[in-house]
């Protein structure tokens, strides 16, 4: 499968609730009807080992996980020196085995680009997985032509996002061996649906980005209202016509 929809998290929304199947948990009926799932709360917290695999073990064969790199990493040592921290979250989500998908990395706004400390990192952290990575700057000096090189040169795919923060932020940039969109929500961020007529235009670029080789991935983060599920079905259907 070349593309890829799904949601951050895998609450059921009671008014979707019968296009899954009655049993089993909420994980092992979502993944019946999406072929991917973001999960955020590493960004937060750790989990037992165990649970990574349990996960791993009720989805079929062809779902894939993308994971949020802790915020220990991203936010507190804000990509400096990480090495024992990298190897401690990837020992962590092991469990999950080639159904993870894509390690995700959300950096804070106010974190400029450093090129020595960016290459450091993603060196090291490529080194330690073999699933794609996606980074999701904030600032706008992650969007310039010489951070777009940084990136692609050490395989890390930046995310389109919308709301985008710079024209460039809503579109893929980086390495072109993924393509990661993350829909937040707008205008209201977490909150606003997409519909269909907006979502129209992502049926698109997704389904031209996956004819290619590098697998596309799109995210519904507008969760708080639970509006990412309907937008998600909305989506699939679209790119599946």
């Amino acid at each position: 499968m070349r593309w890829r929809i799904g949601t951050a998290g895998w609450s059921i929304a009671s008014q979707y609730a019968d296009r899954f199947p009655d049993a089993g948990f909420a994980l092992e009926r979502y993944a019946h009807r999406f072929s991917c799932v973001e999960i955020n709360s590493s960004f937060y917290r750790s989990h037992r080992p165990a649970t990574w695999t349990r996960w791993a073990a009720i989805v079929p064969e062809d779902f894939r996980f993308a994971v949020k790199v802790p915020r220990t990493i991203t936010h507190e040592r804000r990509l400096r020196d990480c090495g024992d921290l990298i190897a401690r979250f990837v020992d962590e989500i092991a469990g999950l085995g080639p159904k993870l998908g894509v390690l995700l990395v959300q950096l804070p706004p106010n974190l400029t680009l450093d090129v020595e400390v960016a290459e450091r990192f993603f060196t090291e952290l490529g080194a330690s997985t073999s699933a794609r990575i996606a980074c999701e700057p904030r600032h706008a000096s992650w969007f310039e032509p010489g951070a777009g090189r940084l990136l692609a040169t050490r395989e890390v795919a930046r995310v389109a996002a919308d709301p985008a923060r710079v024209p460039a932020a809503g579109v893929p940039g980086g390495w072109r061996g993924l393509s990661y969109w993350r829909l937040h929500g707008s205008p209201t961020i977490y909150r606003s649906p997409y519909g269909a007529e907006r979502l129209r235009g992502y049926a698109t670029l997704i389904e031209r980005e996956g004819q290619g080789e590098a697998p596309a991935w799109c995210i519904f983060d507008n969760t708080a209202a639970m509006a990412a599920m309907g937008d998600a079905f909305e989506l699939v259907s679209q790119v599946s016509r």
